[in-house]
């Protein structure tokens, strides 16, 4: 029987480097990497010219279904996701967070049949439900989400009650990641920033402050250290935040950063200019050239585990209703990180091995997503075609997220993606979602049933 496709001729690139190579694939998966032109299948997919990269790994979206879908739904999302070359994501929304195993399974049925690229998902942890994690890996969720501090209608986890949930994660062996900023700090500067009256865009700085979130980074890493749990600290936004990781690391702790493009590559001034359309927590710190160039050299140097958007929509319309204090947190991001991302490695920022690295496996490999990250025998066959030459000039209007808008409007971005792959099968084309919706649930770590894929 004939393989059911080669991509042929395409440019691989891997961690370890490029090579022009045909991909063959077999049954959704990659059976073999040949010399260019030699591959066989029922399908041939011209690639010469074009950059070939795995499908991209997102560890960090919410979607807002089950629940109100105002601000986001699975069908605009994952089709955002597939038209921009990413084609897992892992999902864990604040507004319907999974707390149980019976949740799970009923998102687990909501989503069936409905998205456009592979998913998993996480589970929030509440103060009160710790007694559910191990049931909850064991049904794989991809790792837990813990607040340190009160946001999203999410109760925090500190002092001995964090404790606890870390020291339950550890003897499970669970990955969770970690909303790094004090409660206390949050809650205090919140009190008196409201009492004062101040309703400005400076009220979001003033109150999402750098040391919040270094004092919490400091509390989850020596917690890490101490119980050895897999910890890695959300959004990652400055320099300094990535220096506090690493230096805990250093110490033994497995405590690794998450960033995301807005902390590369949107300037602090943007806050005040934008106000609730720069409305993130944390919110973009870049004050300089010099922050700037500190973030890209921490992601060259390995301070940085991988990338993830956080994306978090919300319309114009909800942003704009009302004060600064009434916006919705959270930037749209599955449109655009790929595109953002890819200009940047074009443009010499980054190389764009390492981005595959931070973008694919890395991610793939911290919450034990079997099949994802790599172009390699025996995994899923989930791959992005990039025309190198080719640019994407982002506009509102091509913005498939229920959000409608980009805090990258007007750039010009070097590179586009033109083809995305899911387990073999063309999802998307020159911007076009193709098919009906055919992803299907990708299991975390914990899950147990002998199956022995990559």
């Amino acid at each position: 029987m004939s393989p059911d496709l080669v991509v042929r001729a395409g440019t691989l690139v891997a961690p370890g480097g490029r090579a022009v190579l045909d991909v063959v694939v077999e049954d959704g998966r990659v059976a073999a990497l040949v010399p260019a032109g030699t591959g066989r299948g029922a399908r041939v997919l011209e690639a010469e010219g074009r950059l070939v990269l795995p499908g991209m790994v997102d560890s960090h979206v919410h979607v807002m279904e089950p629940g109100d879908t105002s601000r986001e739904e699975i069908a605009t999302a994952t089709a955002a996701a597939a038209r921009h070359g990413i084609t897992t994501i892992v999902e864990h929304t604040h507004g319907w967070p999974v707390t149980s195993v019976a949740r799970l399974h009923e998102k687990r049925g909501h989503w069936a049949g409905r998205s456009f690229v592979d998913y998993g998902f996480a589970a929030h942890v509440w103060p009160d439900a710790v007694r559910d994690l191990p049931a909850l890996y064991e049904a794989g969720v991809a790792f837990f989400k813990i607040f340190t501090c009160a946001t999203h209608g999410v109760p925090a986890l500190v002092g001995g009650r964090l404790l606890s949930t870390l020291e339950t994660l550890a003897a499970l062996g669970a990955p969770c990641l970690v909303h790094c900023e004090d409660d206390q700090l949050t809650a205090d500067l919140e009190a008196a920033l409201r009492a004062s009256g101040r309703v400005d865009a400076g009220t979001l700085l003033a109150w999402r402050t750098r040391e919040a979130e270094l004092m919490a980074i400091h509390a989850v890493g020596v917690m890490a250290e101490t119980l050895g749990a897999r910890v890695t600290v959300a959004h990652a936004s400055t320099p300094e935040a990535l220096a506090a990781v690493a230096w805990h690391r250093a110490r033994g702790a497995d405590l690794v950063a998450e960033t995301c493009p807005q902390y590369l590559t949107l300037p602090e001034r943007e806050v005040l200019e934008q106000g609730p359309l720069r409305k993130c927590t944390p919110p973009p710190r870049l004050r300089s050239k010099v922050d700037e160039e500190a973030m890209w050299r921490a992601l060259e140097e390995g301070l940085v585990h991988h990338l993830a958007t956080d994306h978090a929509p919300a319309t114009l319309a909800q942003k704009r209703a009302g004060t600064i204090w009434d916006a919705p947190f959270g930037l749209p991001g599955l449109d655009t990180t790929v595109p953002v991302l890819l200009d940047a490695a074009l443009r010499g920022r980054v190389a764009l091995e390492r981005l595959v690295q931070l973008w694919a496996q890395a991610p793939a490999r911290r919450y034990g997503l079997r099949g994802k990250g790599r172009i390699a025998p025996g995994f899923d066959a989930d791959l992005v075609l990039v025309d190198p030459a080719g640019s994407w000039l982002v506009r509102d209007e091509e913005v498939v997220s229920k959000a409608g808008w980009s805090p990258y409007s007007g750039r010009l971005l070097r590179g586009r993606v033109v083809t995305t792959v899911l387990r073999g099968e063309v999802i998307a084309q020159d911007g076009v979602v193709l098919g009906d919706p055919r992803g299907r649930l990708v299991l975390g770590g914990g899950w147990r049933d002998g199956d022995r894929r990559p």
